[in-house]
């Protein structure tokens, strides 16, 4: 019953990642089929043109190698979260979508930014850093398990790096900053460590005699009563 119980969570974690990525997709197969540029809707800086980007630009991406180097991380991470952390994972997801576009378009350089790196850092580093946070084995193993496959994503933070790559790295410093920051505050909503309770022994032999005294506790039996018990016997 567990294991359908368990598949089923697993099932329903992957939904709303998938939708996101349907998305992207879609907004990639209009631009191509119908010869147009959507890259006008992302984040310009500082500029009221480039406001509605805070909330668009995660759908844009400029070529398919941009889009499918977002696709697998979003759908690993999303389904991550909603599955681990799901009291709270609409939650972080908007607030991750809505910070990353904010700090972009408060803080980035000139131009226009465009893709879903800045979500795939806030996932990748919240993910990274709650586990260890909240000191939960499960989740640890979870948090280790998102450096292993994710940890080489900090090569994006720096920024000769990934000016060189034309890649938007305050993009990804947002995304950088909001996962730390969300991780600490909410470690204390959501799943939480579990703690063991142990019973008092004492409370337990109690319970095991009815109320009765334990065999050591047995009070000495009367001089006078000893006496008549052997004068009986012989």
């Amino acid at each position: 019953m567990e294991n359908q119980d368990d598949k089923k969570l697993l099932l329903v974690s992957t939904v709303v990642p998938t939708i996101l990525v349907v998305m992207m997709w879609l907004v990639k197969m209009i631009e191509v089929f119908f010869h147009l540029d959507f890259s006008f809707l992302g984040i310009k800086p500082l500029s009221i043109e480039g406001l509605p980007g805070i909330f668009l630009f995660h759908f844009i991406h400029g070529d398919w190698q941009h889009l499918i180097a977002n696709t697998l991380p979003i759908l690993v991470l999303g389904s991550a979260l909603y599955y681990f952390y799901r009291p709270i994972a609409n939650k972080i997801l908007l607030i991750l979508i809505f910070t990353t576009g904010l700090l972009t378009w408060c803080g980035a350089r000139s131009g226009t930014h465009i893709g879903a790196s800045g979500l795939v850092y806030g996932l990748t580093f919240f993910l990274m850093l709650s586990g260890f946070i909240r000191r939960d084995r499960k989740l640890i193993i979870i948090s280790l398990i998102v450096i292993f496959l994710y940890g080489s994503l900090v090569w994006g933070l720096y920024p000769k790096y990934a000016i060189k790559n034309n890649i938007s790295w305050e993009g990804h410093l947002s995304g950088f900053v909001m996962g730390i920051v969300l991780a600490i505050f909410y470690k204390n909503e959501g799943p939480q460590r579990e703690e063991h309770v142990w019973e008092d022994d004492e409370d337990d032999d109690d319970e095991n005699n009815d109320g009765e005294n334990p065999y050591w506790d047995v009070p000495e039996p009367d001089k006078d009563e000893l006496t008549v018990k052997y004068h009986f016997k012989r």
